[in-house]
């Protein structure tokens, strides 16, 4: 296990795509200290940025691991396109967080900078506070967002999770900003408490569902009926009747939106429609 401390407080963005278990694989300490790493329009070596230490484990030695300690909130690009091992950050951590990974978990006890998990296709992110916006989601310009793979969120998230989502689950313990799935084709987005306005928007397929209160749904969806509750995945159902919505049919959608009934009474009018 390789164990990185900042050696200072970053005071400018930090590009890190080095600290990556696919990179550190195979490395002894004397390589993994000489990597490159960008701090601002300069560049670095990691050893001159992290007091790198090396602590072996019992068990298994076959998947790298990564652990770091402390502030890293101007730190980006941890764990981008990694396929395989695991990083577990204790603190902050910036932007871009698991960018398009492949494989292998990342653990975040702490808040996390925006784009986390963007375009990822596999693997596990964890995060044990709050995340920015655009979970999941792609950059600007581009239509395709997380292909597979699954990201927790115990806390909070901004503006825009699982936008352009084709696949995977998405899973927010905490409050959700706006736009929650904008434009999704398919994948699965659970909310478990509440949810700002203009979900699902433009969706063409997939699900979300809102376990708490939601601001309003848009006039572009149908509602479809009560269901008695909602199976995220296999060993975690949520046994409480959620409104089904369908759409958006602005795009001849066929997403379907679950909203928690007990916790949305303005909603209650739809049941006449029964």
């Amino acid at each position: 296990m390789i164990t990185l401390y900042p050696l200072k407080e970053f005071r400018v963005p930090v590009v890190a795509e080095c600290i990556n278990p696919d990179v550190f694989k195979e490395k002894n300490i004397a390589e993994i200290v000489q990597l490159k790493i960008w701090e601002g329009n300069k560049e670095r070596t990691l050893g001159e940025l992290f007091k790198v230490e090396e602590t072996e484990t019992a068990g298994n030695q076959e998947e790298m691991k990564i652990t770091l300690h402390g502030d890293l909130s101007k730190v980006g690009y941890i764990g981008a396109s990694m396929t395989s091992g695991e990083i577990v950050v204790k603190g902050n951590v910036g932007m871009h967080l698991g960018e398009e990974m492949k494989g292998g978990k990342i653990t975040v006890y702490g808040n996390v900078g925006g784009w986390a998990g963007s375009m990822m296709k596999d693997g596990i992110i964890e995060i044990h506070g709050n995340a920015g916006d655009y979970v999941g989601a792609p950059y600007r310009g581009k239509n395709e967002g997380i292909k597979g793979g699954k990201i927790i969120v115990y806390g909070n998230v901004g503006r825009e999770t699982g936008a352009h989502m084709r696949k995977g689950l998405i899973k927010i313990y905490g409050d959700a900003g706006q736009f929650v799935g904008f434009r999704m084709h398919d994948g699965l987005i659970y909310v478990q408490n509440k949810c700002e306005a203009n979900a699902g928007a433009c969706m063409i397929d997939g699900t979300i569902a809102i376990g708490g209160s939601i601001e309003s749904v848009l006039p572009s969806f149908t509602f479809e009926g009560v269901k008695k509750k909602f199976k995220i995945e296999e060993g975690e159902v949520v046994e409480t009747p959620f409104y089904l919505f369908l759409g958006d049919l602005a795009e001849n959608g066929r997403g379907k939106l679950y909203v928690v009934k007990a916790k949305n009474p303005q909603l209650s009018h739809y049941e006449k429609l029964i």
